[in-house]
């Protein structure tokens, strides 16, 4: 194996939020200590205004790029976007990359140990919000010494912290690029959430939330894997990928026992998803994406985004069913009516919603010319 020297990316925790010091979720619940897990890459320039924020997706992390080590298999989930010479250009930018406050990959969340129990939180852990996520992402670059970002951009759970970062911290923002997102969830997105959740919590290994240090719900969760995978494809890429070829044919007369191929695919997906996911982290984050609403408590959509102060880029896929082009299309209807500096593509793809992890030949163009733009603040 060739080696990856230059290309190896070390994870950082930071300790936001003491026991002392508690950060005031949105519910007035104080929390502490939180510590984030995030990954940083390239440099920060002396003038500090370089800085690009990647949000994650639901099952995503902070590895956005590059490997942990020689012989990771994968790269990080945006490893196509991120590097020298790609769209979030690591040469010219300094990129970073946080696990989302409830994560299970570092950040403090229901597996991380409650000082009060001296065990894990499971359902004690308070309910987090997109603000919650985004007001310690602000804290994390705070601590970073970063007074202002050049853009701030992701896709699904990603895009919605995107919205939120824009209204919040509007003077913080120059550029903020949603992918894949909306304002808010369908009621098919929140259906399909509903669903997964109820597959973890019918397992018996679940425990009400009390599984750690004992068998996991890994049954329930893989399900919740399982029906969640199905809506970031489509109806063509499943198609293309599987049609309705059997992969284990069984002995005449049994056909009951026949195995097609998209079986066997979402079975492996959801057996992959249990060796790096906790179950408790699911459900909490499918919640805080399915109360996410930009314009409640803030006077409606369009009085939200009055507030924003960057130029906006929204990308939409042909194909995505869970995040519909309709959606990016209400957003972007809404900004321009604010007289807002928005652009708008809709990509056309067979991926589905993952379209947006998939389609970096074309979303780089548009990504490196929408950074290189001047900004509206500037």
């Amino acid at each position: 194996m060739l080696s990856r020297d230059g290309n190896i990316v070390r994870p950082q925790q930071i300790r936001l939020a003491d026991a002392s010091d508690a950060f005031v979720l949105d519910n007035g619940v104080r929390l502490g200590p939180i510590d984030v897990q995030f990954e940083t890459y390239g440099e920060l320039t002396p003038q500090r205004d370089n800085t690009v924020l990647l949000c994650h997706a639901f099952s995503g992390d902070a590895h956005a790029a590059g490997y942990h080590a020689d012989d990771d298999r994968y790269p990080g989930w945006w490893n196509e976007m991120v590097g020298p010479g790609k769209a979030f250009d690591t040469d010219r930018f300094f990129v970073v990359c946080a696990n989302v406050l409830g994560g299970c990959q570092g950040t403090t969340g229901p597996g991380s140990i409650d000082p009060a129990t001296g065990k894990p939180y499971g359902l004690s852990f308070p309910f987090v919000t997109i603000a919650d996520m985004v007001r310690v992402q602000r804290l994390l670059l705070d601590r970073l010494n970063v007074p202002k970002l050049h853009a701030v951009a992701g896709g699904s759970m990603g895009g919605m912290q995107v919205l939120e970062w824009a209204v919040r911290y509007p003077e913080f923002v120059d550029r903020a690029i949603v992918f894949a997102s909306a304002a808010r969830l369908t009621a098919q997105g929140i259906a399909f959430n509903a669903v997964g959740r109820n597959a973890i919590m019918s397992d018996p290994n679940w425990r009400s939330g009390a599984y750690y240090g004992q068998p996991q719900p890994a049954n329930g969760l893989s399900i919740a894997r399982m029906v969640g995978h199905i809506t970031y494809l489509s109806a063509e890429s499943m198609g293309t990928k599987f049609g309705r070829r059997l992969r284990d044919r069984a002995p005449a007369g049994m056909e009951f026992d026949d195995r097609f191929e998209v079986e066997s695919y979402l079975e492996y997906q959801g057996q992959k998803f249990v060796d790096r996911f906790d179950a408790n982290t699911y459900i909490y984050l499918t919640k805080a994406m399915d109360h996410f609403d930009l314009g409640a408590d803030r006077g409606g959509l369009e009085s939200a985004l009055e507030r924003v102060d960057s130029s906006v880029l929204i990308l939409a896929y042909s194909s995505d069913w869970l995040f519909p082009t309709v959606q990016s299309k209400e957003l972007v209807y809404a900004l321009a009516r604010a007289h807002k500096d928005v652009s708008f593509t809709e990509i056309d793809s067979p991926y589905g919603h993952d379209a947006f992890l998939l389609e970096s030949s074309v979303q780089s163009e548009l990504v490196a010319a929408f950074l290189d733009r001047r900004s509206r603040t500037a």
